[in-house]
This record gives structure tokens, sequence and C-alpha cells, in this order.
């Protein structure tokens, strides 16, 4: 069975062609990642937790999942997966230069990784077990950072749409031709070309429609006016360029049909990208097709769902009536499957809060904030220094944060992530500059990836609403940031009456 497997995907990549997807693609079952880090010393390496962040686009909440390593450099953890899982457990503040630990899992799978000295005295990941020890030379390899890096030129161009064609298939060989060498000098199998070639196809994809979101933003001008949000043309011409499905050519070099493009690392940040940052409806018909049986196709409406699933609850009445014209739509088994106990899940939930956990430093820092402002609702805002939409937020707030500073029924806390808990230089000549009347508060990187892991987020900026007696508000009533917050803030008081 696992040979067909294999020989299955492998016919994908080398035909480019839409096939079949395995029978046994998709299965819910869990993962176990194992070792050990030998010679380990937690003061010599300078950490004694990694982290991943797990988004499987099949869930409705993304997971932060936090590695312990035990003084005697062992290891274990376990997650959850509905198929093939190509991820990374990552730290920032290595002292030895280990930071990236790379995995490839099918659901079910136990992998064995053993971390050590090389013969150049790196630290280095070899596996001996699973899926993983099948890919070793491509997970060792590099090839995903190298591709990443290739494809900024293309994400970051600065020509005409109707320009972007030429620069793409520049891009598109040079991947191409260094996957081709990177593999013949590491002597890929057949299987870890193909895998990487379906990596590669998404990391492409991801280029060219970041590429179309940045160009879409320098030809029109969002700003807000009393309140009121208002998008200004400034290049007519060129927005009707977004429109021509021919400037999306370049992306027919990816099989959005490919069930093993899922399985890559920057799949479900692809998937996103075009849920929500793709402008034009002409370029998902280009690179999405409009053939509802098509695998992308229902895994884009499936997000969709799950995404609009939070207005429709302003209207509860009208929720069956919505969910069955989705569900009219869905053909293939799984999506249909999860779409009906997301369903089920979210209708059955009439908690308007819930209590935090016991036994959890993460969980007892929020109980102390609430101890230290008894009696309001506190407003969490989750940034980083490096987060632009988090300093837009910030920034834009400042005046309704002084208003809302006045009363006393809620509170704003701003918690951010650094190397060490008492922050950079930058990180203190921002707070002092737009958050020096607010409760500001600097974590370890550890300690944030630990919230993280708390309330299942990894995207910043995150808000999350506590109530006063100190529990966390249900994400339909959560407040979602500073455009609407005195109104959602109202409606969550007049909920838990």
């Amino acid at each position: 069975m696992k040979k067909l497997f294999f020989t299955m995907l492998a016919l994908v990549a080398l035909t480019g062609q839409a096939q079949p997807i395995p029978q046994d693609w998709f299965q819910t079952d869990t993962i176990t990642i194992k070792g050990r880090i030998e010679n380990f010393d937690a003061e010599k390496f300078g950490f004694t937790t990694m982290t991943c962040y797990d988004m499987d686009v099949l869930e409705h909440e993304e997971e932060v999942i936090i590695l312990n390593i035990a003084a005697d450099g062992t290891f274990e953890t376990k997650l959850q997966a509905n198929y093939p899982v190509f991820n990374e457990f990552f730290n920032s503040d290595s002292k030895v230069g280990f930071r990236d630990m790379y995995f490839y899992a099918r659901p079910g799978e136990t992998i064995d990784i053993t971390v050590k000295t090389n013969a150049d005295g790196q630290y280095e990941c070899f596996y001996n077990s699973g899926s993983s020890k099948d890919l070793e030379r491509w997970l060792k390899s590099g090839l995903t950072v190298e591709n990443l890096s290739r494809s900024r030129t293309l994400a970051h161009f600065e020509g005409k749409f109707s320009e972007v064609g030429k620069e793409a298939e520049r891009t598109w060989q040079d991947m191409q031709s260094h996957l081709q060498e990177k593999g013949s000098q590491l002597h890929f199998t057949p299987l870890e070309m193909q895998m990487a070639l379906a990596d590669l196809q998404v990391i492409f994809a991801y280029a060219m429609i970041d590429y179309s979101w940045n160009h879409w933003q320098k030809v029109t001008n969002i700003e807000e006016r009393d309140g009121v949000w208002h998008q200004e043309v400034t290049n007519s011409a060129e927005l009707k360029e977004f429109d021509k499905p021919e400037n999306y050519k370049p992306l027919r070099h990816v099989d959005f049909n490919n069930p093993q493009l899922i399985a890559t690392a920057l799949f479900p940040v692809t998937l996103n990208r075009l849920q929500f940052f793709l402008p034009s409806k002409a370029a998902k018909c280009e690179i999405l097709g409009t053939d509802n049986d098509n695998l992308m196709v229902q895994l884009h409406n499936y997000r969709n769902m799950i995404s609009e699933f939070k207005e429709w609850r302003a209207h509860e009445e009208d929720i069956p009536q919505k969910m069955q014209e989705y569900l009219s739509t869905v053909t293939h088994p799984v999506i249909r499957q999860k779409a009906e106990a997301f369903y089920a899940l979210q209708m059955a939930q009439t908690e308007t809060s819930s209590p935090l956990p016991v036994n959890n430093t993460s969980a007892d820092l929020i109980r102390s904030l609430c101890a230290k402002y008894p009696g309001r609702y506190l407003m969490i805002d989750f940034w980083a220094m490096w987060c632009g939409s988090c300093r837009s937020a910030i920034q834009k707030s400042k005046e309704l944060r002084a208003k809302v500073g006045k009363r006393d029924d809620i509170k704003l806390i701003f918690i951010a992530g650094e190397r060490t808990a008492e922050g950079s230089e930058a990180y203190h000549n921002y707070v002092k500059e737009w958050l020096g009347d607010e409760t500001t508060i600097c974590l370890t990187n550890e300690g944030f990836s630990r919230l993280q892991e708390l309330f299942k987020f990894n995207a910043l900026p995150h808000y999350e609403t506590i109530t006063p007696d100190c529990q966390r508000v249900s994400d339909f009533y959560q407040i979602h940031g500073y455009d609407n917050l005195e109104t959602e803030l109202e409606l969550l008081k007049e909920k838990l009456k």
C-alpha cells in the first residue's frame, strides 16, 4: 500500500496532470514526533523548547505546538493531522546554530529524529523512521528556504501587471533549474524530487499572488474617514489589468488540483492568500477553474464557509439555509464531512465564554491581569515589532484608544514577544511613542509561543477578549480589533446579561 501511495504521488508531479486522489491520502490520525538531541545542555544550547505552527486547512483553528526538551535532550509530542504534513519545529534563541527541525509525516506515523553533530561539527537531523526517512535528503537540502529567497524578486517586482509575466517565467525557470541541479547533486530519489517540485510550485504560486496583492495596493488607496473605509483608484488603467486572465498565465505551471500541494509547508498561507488577498474574480477563475469538483475550489470554498460563519451567527435563523446552499456544492466526501462536523460543533456551542485551564502558567498570567483590573473586560492585543499590520492598527487607533482609556468597564492590554523579556531598543522606542499610555507586556519568544498555544493562533495581530470573571469569550463574540470596539463591547455585555 505504501509503495502504491508514493507511486501515485510521483505520477502527479511527473505528468503535471490531475490524478485521482490516493484513497488513503485523507486520514485523521495522530502524528508522533520523538527523538533526542545528543549532548544537550540547556545553557549551552540557549533553549529548552521548540515551536511548530500547525495550520491544517481542514480545521477551523490553528495550533501552536510547543516541543519541550528534557534535560537529557529527549523530546516527544503529538499532533493531529488530516493528511500528510511537511512542517518544522523551530527556535529563535539557539546559541549553537541549530534552529530548524523539519519533518514529513503521514497521519498515524511516528517520526524518530536524532539531532547530532555531523562531520563538519554542525548540528544536523538524522531520521530513523517514517516518511521523513524516505525524504531525508530533501528535508535536509534547504531547498524550501532557497526557493523562498529566489521567489522574493517576483513577489516584490516593481513593473506593471502586463510585464510581470516575463519576470514570473524567469523565476520559474530559475527555480526549476536550481531544483534539478540540487536534486542531482544530492541524489534525490524520484519521491524526493516529486515532493520538492510540489513545494516549489506552491512557493511560486505564493510569490505570484503576493505580487498581485502588493501591486493592487499601489493602484488603490484605502483610508478611513469618519469611521467609514473608502477606496480610491489611483490608476484605473492598471487596475483593469487585474481582470485579464492572460496576466495570470504563469500560474498554469502549478497544478492546483494536485493533492500533493496540500502537504507543503506554505500551502495553508497560499490558500489564505487566494481566499482574502486576490482582488480579481478573473484571477481566481484562472487559477482555480470553475469546476466544483476541483479539489482546490472546494478547499477554497470550505475556508470561505468557516470565515463567513461568524457573520451568519448575526442572523442565526438563516444559518440552516445558508449551510444547505453551501453543502449543495460540495462533492468531496472528506471536505463535506468536515463541513458538517464544523456546523454541528458551532451550533452546539451556546456558551458565550469558557473558563481558562488550570495548572497552566499562561492562563495564570491572564488571571493575574484580571486581578489587577477587577470588574473590567480585557481586550488583549497580541502584536510584534516585525508585524506591519500590527503597528498600523496601533497607530491608526490612537485617538480611539484615548477615548477607551477613560472607560471603567474595559482595559486594553498589549502583549508582544521579543528575544528577551526586557525587549529590544526598537521595541522600547516604539512603545514610548505609540503605547506610552497603555499597559504593555513584553515576553520572551517562548512565553509568547505558550500564549499562542493557549489561545490557538499564529497570525498577528490577534485579539482576545476576557470577561470580568476571567473567562475567555468565545470566537463569535470576541472584540475583533478597534474598528467597532465600542459597538462590539456593548453587544457582548448584552449577550452576557
